[in-house]
């Protein structure tokens, strides 16, 4: 019987850059910011980390600090995604060294593959690391999804724990729980799919508002693993407007923007992602001001 790595909501937090360096003393404050916000676990080095613009001694040495500021009080996962799967190898070997609770694998991108070379990519990793890997299904960004079938056949390795699904699909992911039950755990991959998709037997979110409003994402969990779902409809109700605007350009631009319109100073973007479009930036406003969101 596999155990969930976590249950509830998960923060994927951004990585805070000072120029081309990362600013570690700011890594520390977020980390405790969703400590705080009564975040389950965090997601290091995943697409809102910007884990596509970090060399890989970046990325190991963030993920071990992460693991040592945290000091067990939340989850830690950390992004081993690549398209080249001995490089996933390698990144997964190190967050185990490191101490992570488990490890978040998309799909591999550009090159993309079958849905026999995605079962051979996971099981790849799964098999020469032992630690708790969740996939990333995201095929807007990597041009491959992950088809119910091929969750099936992974579902049964002992070291893929579950799911992070970002696809949107709602049909795909009734029949994926359908054919894996507890045997692939899921959580939902966008904060506007949380409700619906823990109705059906999500256990969570991997969410980006959190980095925001880690309060309100994990009392939004907090309801609906009670099964009280019309009091969470109406807190997302409330913050609909937020999630969206979060996304209304290529993340992690908005939420980073929306952090430090908030004073909490994340720093910079790395090229190719650039500054907001100034009307963009005027809607992102709005949205954070009607929810009583204080700019500086």
């Amino acid at each position: 019987m596999k155990t969930p790595i976590f249950t509830g909501a998960a923060t994927a937090i951004v990585t805070p850059f000072r120029g081309n360096t990362i600013d570690y003393d700011k890594m520390a404050e977020l980390i405790d910011f969703q400590y705080k916000g009564g975040i389950s676990a965090i997601i290091v080095c995943g697409t809102t980390g910007e884990n596509a613009t970090q060399p890989i001694a970046e990325h190991e040495e963030l993920v071990e600090f992460c693991v040592k500021k945290n000091a067990g009080r939340m989850k830690v996962v950390a992004g081993v995604g690549s398209n080249d799967t001995m490089t996933s190898v390698r990144l997964a070997e190190s967050a185990k060294k490191s101490g992570a609770d488990g490890i978040l694998m998309v799909t591999p991108y550009y090159n993309k593959t079958t849905q026999r070379g995605l079962v051979q990519h996971f099981t790849t990793v799964a098999d020469r690391v032992d630690i708790p890997m969740i996939l990333y299904n995201v095929p807007s960004r990597t041009g491959i999804g992950i088809a119910a079938e091929t969750y099936k056949t992974l579902s049964k390795h002992p070291n893929i724990n579950g799911i992070k699904e970002a696809s949107g699909d709602f049909s795909l992911f009734a029949r994926t729980r359908a054919l894996c039950g507890d045997d692939l755990f899921v959580w939902s991959g966008n904060d506007d799919n949380t409700v619906p998709m823990m109705s059906m037997g999500a256990l969570g979110v991997i969410s980006v508002a959190s980095n925001i409003v880690p309060e309100v994402v994990t009392e939004l969990c907090r309801l609906c693993l009670d099964k009280d779902f019309d009091s969470a409809t109406k807190l997302y109700f409330k913050y609909a407007d937020l999630f969206e605007k979060l996304f209304i350009e290529v993340n992690p631009i908005p939420v980073k923007t929306a952090m430090n319109l908030m004073g909490m100073d994340v720093g910079n973007l790395r090229l190719p992602l650039v500054d907001m479009a100034s009307e963009n930036l005027e809607k992102l406003k709005k949205s954070l001001t009607g929810v009583g969101i204080e700019l500086k």
